[in-house]
């Protein structure tokens, strides 16, 4: 099975001004005349980490990777005025642009695999590669599946939700999300830190294909875990900025670009059917089920990314 490559540091970094609130933490590593590559990181506001880098080899790759609008060492921490999925789609095209790279390859994951559909989308012109994890569609039941008790998640980890659904009280669970978007708006930031570590319980502890109940699965900085939780409740009360279907509709667009599709069986965070129904909407994309949950760390989704992202290299390099 294929691992990671070897670690490495930015050659060179950048701070891209983007509009008049928020300022980008991007950064360019690997071979500076490679073949271009961006890496959009999940969440929303989950940011880099540097394991992100070595799923690319070096060598032949200039790997560009950037912190989302709020996210990460991107300025203001935790900010969501002006942070919308095409807010973000725009960004994509604003670094590209910066770089002046003409076209590159598009990696993401989770969160990252439904703004890189939405980017590759708009910009199929932009894109001549496509390697997509963990895939999130952002449909309606899909948004129930992880964030309501009935829709499916809380069956599975019963004993995680139970803990997740204790900091809200009983008649505001209705509504999940609205119940901790209002925490996490709080003017008192002891309310939206703790509402900030209660939702990272309940997510960061669901990731893995082995279970641990007691596994305490927080964002181990409370500021990344706030990033998160205020992101990603803001983009789920607003379906993500998306149409319902609108990435299975517009497939047409990119149905010629390569791709990799790779999905985690066991995946409770972004349940296998949503990568199914891309799939066989788009039967031209290369699609694996592996054995896995969600993580990109799990040895059998490393395995699939990092050969997906050699067999472009050897395309066109």
């Amino acid at each position: 099975m294929r691992e990671l490559y070897p670690e490495i540091e930015p050659y060179r970094t950048h701070r891209i001004a983007v509009d008049e609130i928020h300022d980008l933490y991007v950064e360019e590593c690997g071979n500076p005349d490679g073949l271009p590559v961006v890496f959009l990181h999940g969440g929303p506001g989950a940011g880099l980490s540097a394991y992100h880098r070595r799923f690319f080899d070096p060598e032949r790759y200039r790997i560009v990777l950037f912190d989302q609008r709020g996210a990460g060492k991107s300025t203001p921490h935790a900010e969501l005025r002006n942070n919308t999925t095409w807010h973000l789609v725009a960004d994509i095209e604003t670094i590209r642009e910066h770089l002046g790279i003409e076209r590159w390859v598009v990696f993401g994951g989770s969160w990252g695999s439904t703004l890189a559909l939405a980017y590759a989308q708009q910009h199929p012109e932009r894109t001549i590669g496509l390697v997509l994890r963990g895939i999130f569609l952002a449909r309606p039941p899909e948004l129930r599946w992880f964030n309501e008790l009935d829709g499916g998640a809380a069956w599975i980890f019963p004993e995680r939700w139970a803990t997740y659904e204790s900091h809200i009280p009983m008649e505001e669970r209705d509504n999940m999300i609205e119940a901790y978007w209002r925490r996490l708006d709080s003017d008192d930031e002891a309310v939206r830190l703790a509402a900030a570590q209660a939702w990272g319980y309940w997510e960061g502890g669901s990731t893995t294909l082995l279970h641990d109940p007691a596994e305490p699965g927080n964002f181990e900085d409370p500021q990344v875990a706030l990033s998160v939780a205020r992101a990603e409740a803001h983009y789920f009360r607003h379906g993500m900025f998306l149409e319902p279907d609108q990435l299975l509709r517009d497939v047409e667009r990119i149905r010629r670009i390569p791709a990799t599709i790779v999905h985690g069986r066991y995946d409770i965070i972004c349940p296998v059917k949503s990568a199914h129904d891309l799939a066989s909407a788009w039967p031209e994309a290369d699609f694996h089920i592996v054995l896995a949950g969600h993580s990109a760390a799990d040895p059998a989704i490393v395995d699939v990314l990092v050969s997906a992202t050699d067999a472009l290299a050897d395309r066109y390099c």
